[in-house]
């Protein structure tokens, strides 16, 4: 209850301010002379990056909003919004740069909880992942444009299903006991994948994040791993498997955060479909191999959840104003679900951080690890739970704690040397083991291609 009258109390905070934004549709040019806008308002808390281009050559870009950009803070958890991911998806691409426009306008206001949420977490926004196929829809328009025009990049390719297949590998290892975190990448993947997918693997493997959003259209819906069923007979969307990640609980809560703070996502009837609280398991919905939000889940720390925002993939101007007023709180409500669960460094006699040390939680077969820094972030719902910190070399420690409902409880820990046993050899920070012998017995299969997602 006290949850909710939180997030009632943040709603209300948010109506009382008016902001200058502008409810129209930016080509690439329009999109990227907005980001800059922004960044010359707020120069002091803002920075503007690019992980890579796309296939004819435009900057993926990202702005972030931080107390200090282009630094990490130790024990400052990053967040990320990804946009436009297909091209003809566009209702999250202008809503990311409504965000962006008001998180500066907001804190030049002095805003007491935006100024406290950009001085407390490390915010990276992408409008748009597909510019490519952004300006195939838009050439159609929302009056004319197809329910696939745009949708994949320039070389023809539906980015979300683009990624490594780690889930096949998982679902494989599970049944030897095998990992279902951190799975490595086959060795063969950068020839697989599009600029667009490489540009942002290299980027999450850059930055710990901790967690995400992806943004699309379609439907309205908060969906969350897995997106891929376990069950391989069943890949129609008629024959659908609710496939729960080991956090299910937790994720339910992330997507339910957005759900209930959107006007009406959580009503569950949109779109001709029916979702109770407005989420869905992604392989309950229908099954979907390569995606993004499993992809960041097997493979780095963050829990990412999929955002299906409306039934029109690409809304006229004139919905603009309407669809961000039902966003915006859900918007800010989702990046201040980073701080919680448990947060801490990992360091050694000499109180130099560990890099890559496991933070295991009892009865939970999902670990993370800490950045380079030695500082870790685990998502956890309020309750006590027992964790493990490990490194290769070092003694395990572990201890008991309790997670409230408000903010991230501070669980250090300080491993000493393990001096009785051979260590064994040490990788470098943020690499994984290369698993051929599981990647040998397993041949990703071939999956629906659907139309949402």
């Amino acid at each position: 209850m006290a949850r909710w009258l939180r997030s009632a109390a943040g709603a209300l905070l948010l109506l009382e301010v008016a902001t200058a934004l502008s409810f129209l549709h930016h080509g690439y040019e329009e999109m990227v002379q907005a980001l800059f806008r922004v960044q010359s308002q707020c120069p002091y808390v803002t920075r503007i990056y690019s992980i890579g281009r796309s296939v004819e050559g435009r900057h993926l870009y990202v702005l972030e909003f931080s107390d200090y950009p282009g630094i990490h803070e130790p024990l400052e958890p990053e967040f990320k919004y990804v946009g436009n991911m297909h091209g003809n998806e566009v209702l999250g691409r202008e809503l990311l740069l409504q965000l962006s426009e008001f998180l500066c306008e907001e804190y030049r206001r002095g805003n007491e909880r935006i100024t406290r949420l950009i001085h407390d977490t490390r915010i990276h926004i992408m409008p748009s992942m597909n510019p490519d196929g952004y300006e195939v829809a838009a050439k159609q328009g929302p009056d004319s444009n197809g329910y696939l025009t745009g949708r994949n990049n320039a070389n023809g390719v539906d980015l979300n299903r683009n990624f490594p297949d780690l889930n096949t590998f998982m679902y494989y290892s599970g049944e030897i006991s095998g990992p279902n975190h951190h799975i490595p990448l086959p060795d063969n993947w950068k020839s697989q994948v599009e600029p667009e997918t490489l540009a942002v693997i290299q980027w999450i493997s850059s930055y710990n994040f901790v967690l995400s959003a992806n943004l699309h259209g379609g439907a309205v819906v908060a969906n969350y791993p897995y997106d891929k069923s376990q069950d391989q007979r069943f890949r129609s969307h008629r024959r659908t498997v609710n496939t729960p990640t080991p956090d299910d609980k937790l994720f339910q809560k992330l997507a339910k955060t957005y759900s209930y703070a959107h006007s009406w996502m959580h009503r569950g009837w949109n779109c001709g479909d029916y979702f109770a609280d407005g989420i869905t398991n992604g392989a309950s919905w229908y099954s979907l191999s390569k995606g993004m939000q499993d992809f960041n889940y097997l493979y780095t720390n963050c829990f990412e959840i999929t955002l299906e925002l409306s039934c029109n993939k690409f809304p006229p101007e004139e919905d603009l104003e309407r669809q961000w007023m039902a966003n915006r709180e859900a918007l800010v409500a989702f990046i201040e679900e980073v701080h919680q669960g448990i947060k801490g460094m990992v360091s050694d006699k000499n109180n130099n951080g560990i890099a890559g040390a496991v933070i295991s939680v009892q009865g939970i077969s999902h670990d993370i690890t800490s950045g380079d820094t030695g500082d870790y972030f685990r998502l956890l719902l309020p309750g006590t739970y027992t964790v493990t910190a490990s490194a290769d070399g070092y003694q395990p420690q572990t201890v008991t704690t309790t997670v409230g409902p408000a903010a991230p409880s501070l669980v250090h820990f300080q491993l000493k040397q393990d001096v009785v046993r051979k260590s064994p050899e040490r990788k470098a920070p943020g690499t994984r083991p290369n698993n051929k012998a599981l990647q040998k017995k397993v041949v990703p299969r071939a999956t629906r291609q659907g139309t949402r997602r």
